[in-house]
C-alpha cells in the first residue's frame, strides 16, 4: 500500500451494511440540506469537504478535521441522534478512508453489486462542493484517479455487464413473486431518475398494463409517451392503488407519498398486491405494510445475489481491486512528489529574484535594441539551471536530505517538510 502521508482524510457515515431503512432515512440529507451542512463546515473552518447521500449511504468525506467533527455535522443538519450513530455509523481515516471512496464509487461496496447509479452520486457531491470552492487541490486530484478508477473498471472489467441498479433488481424482484408481469395492473410513483430506468424495465420484461402517475403531469406523460403507456394524476392515487397488483414507488419525496388515506379505496375492496418502495427516506407508510392483503418491500429487502448477471460481476471484483491498487499508487506517488513541490516554487522564485537584479543593473549598459534578446538568453540559461536541479528533486522526492541540501545551497526558505 501507498507509503505516502495522507493520514488527514478522513470518512464518516452511515449505509446499507449496518443500518436498517429506517436509520438510514433519518440521516438522510435532500438538496438543501446538504448545502446547509457545507455552510456550516466552512464556517468552522473545514475547507475541503463533499457529501454523498442516497437511497443506500450518507457519507461525508473530508480534509484536515476529525471524526468527532464530521459526526457533529451530520447530526446537526439530518434528523439522526449522536447516539444512533454511534451505534450504526462508521468511522474511517487515512488510507482506509481513501480505499473506501474508490470501492464506493466503483460500485463494490453497493447493494447492487456494481451499482451504475452510484458513481453519478458521488460526481454530484463533489460537484456541489466543487461549485462553492470546498473542494482543495489534493482532493481534486484524489477525485480525478477516483473517475478514472471507475471508467477503467467499466472498460477493462466486465463489471459494468448486466443491469446493475436498484430498479432492475426491483423488477427482479416482482417478477419473481409473480412469475411473470403481463396481465399484471402496475402503477408506477415517481418518472425520476429510478423510475424512468425501473418503467424501461418493467416494458422490457413485458409488462404492458402499467400505468405512470408523477406530480408533474407532464414528466409522466413524456415517459409514457416512449412506450405507449398510461398515466394518471395525483387525486387518482387511490383508485389506481386499488386497481393495481404491483405498485412501485419511487419518488424524492422526503415524506411518505402512499399514506393510509391513500389505501381507502382498497380496503373497501382488498385484493392481493405487492408494493415496493425505492425510496430513502421511506415513501410508503409504514402502517400500509400492516394490511393483511398487502406485502410492502423496501430498499433493505432488494438484493440480486440471486441472478447470473451479479455472478459474472462477482467475477470480476478481484480485478476491479487491481484497478483500485494501481490508481492508489498513482496517487500516492503524486503526493510524494508534492513534497518537493515548495522547494521547486522557492528555487524558481530565487533564480529569477537573481536574474531581475543583474538584469537591472546592467540594463542601463545594454542598448535599447538589444534588452530583449538578453532578456530572452537569461531567462533561457535560468530555466536550464532550474530544470537541472527541479529533475534531481522529483527523482529524489522521498529524501529530505537531497530537499535540505538544496535550500542550503540556494539559501531558500521553502515552508517545506524541513521547516
Amino acid at each position: 500500500m501507498v507509503d505516502s502521508n495522507f493520514e488527514n482524510f478522513t470518512v464518516i457515515g452511515i449505509n446499507h451494511w449496518d443500518a436498517p431503512v429506517d436509520l438510514r432515512e433519518k440521516f438522510s440529507l435532500a438538496d438543501e440540506q446538504k448545502r446547509s451542512l457545507l455552510d456550516g463546515a466552512n464556517r468552522e473552518g473545514i475547507s475541503s469537504i463533499f457529501v454523498v447521500s442516497t437511497c443506500n449511504r450518507t457519507e461525508i468525506y473530508a480534509q484536515y478535521t476529525t471524526p468527532h467533527e464530521l459526526v457533529r455535522l451530520l447530526t446537526t443538519y439530518s434528523n439522526g441522534s449522536l447516539d444512533e450513530f454511534h451505534k450504526y455509523g462508521f468511522e474511517y481515516e487515512g488510507w482506509r478512508a481513501v480505499n473506501h471512496l474508490f470501492k464506493v464509487a466503483t460500485g463494490l461496496d453497493s447493494q447492487i453489486l456494481g451499482d451504475l447509479q452510484i458513481i453519478k452520486q458521488v460526481k454530484e457531491g463533489y460537484e456541489l462542493s466543487a461549485e462553492l470552492n470546498m473542494v482543495d487541490g489534493p482532493l481534486h486530484r484524489l477525485m480525478q484517479h477516483v473517475f478514472r478508477t471507475h471508467k477503467r473498471s467499466r472498460n477493462e472489467t466486465s463489471l459494468g455487464n448486466g443491469a446493475a441498479t436498484v430498479a432492475y433488481a426491483a423488477v427482479k424482484f416482482a417478477n419473481r413473486t409473480f412469475e411473470n408481469l403481463l396481465n399484471k395492473n402496475i402503477l408506477l410513483v415517481g418518472t425520476g431518475k429510478i423510475g424512468k430506468v425501473t418503467c424501461k424495465n418493467l416494458v422490457n420484461l413485458g409488462a404492458s398494463k402499467l400505468t405512470l402517475i408523477n406530480r408533474t403531469r407532464d414528466r409522466a406523460e413524456f415517459v409514457a409517451g416512449r412506450y405507449n403507456l398510461e398515466v394518471a394524476d395525483m387525486n387518482q392515487l387511490s383508485d389506481q392503488i386499488a386497481d393495481a397488483d404491483l405498485v412501485i414507488v419511487a419518488t424524492g419525496a422526503t415524506k411518505p407519498v402512499i399514506t393510509m388515506d391513500d389505501m381507502e379505496a382498497s380496503i373497501e375492496n382488498p385484493k392481493f398486491k405487492v408494493m415496493l418502495d425505492l425510496s430513502v427516506p421511506r415513501n410508503i407508510d409504514p402502517e400500509v405494510g400492516k394490511l393483511h392483503f398487502v406485502d410492502v418491500a423496501n430498499m433493505d429487502m432488494l438484493s440480486d445475489v440471486t441472478d447470473e448477471a451479479y455472478r459474472k460481476r462477482e467475477k470480476e471484483v478481484p480485478l476491479v481491486k487491481q484497478i483500485i491498487e494501481e490508481e492508489l499508487g498513482q496517487f500516492g506517488l503524486w503526493l510524494r512528489e508534492q513534497r518537493v513541490v515548495p522547494t521547486i516554487k522557492a528555487l524558481i522564485e530565487k533564480l529569477d529574484t537573481i536574474r531581475d537584479e543583474e538584469l537591472d543593473f546592467f540594463r542601463h549598459k545594454i542598448s535599447s535594441d538589444d534588452v530583449d534578446k538578453v532578456e530572452n538568453l537569461t531567462r533561457r540559461i535560468v530555466n536550464k539551471i532550474a530544470a537541472y536541479s527541479i529533475e534531481h528533486l522529483r527523482d529524489h522526492h522521498q529524501s529530505d536530505e537531497v530537499t535540505k541540501v538544496v535550500e542550503d545551497m540556494f539559501k531558500l526558505k521553502a515552508g517545506g517538510l524541513n521547516e
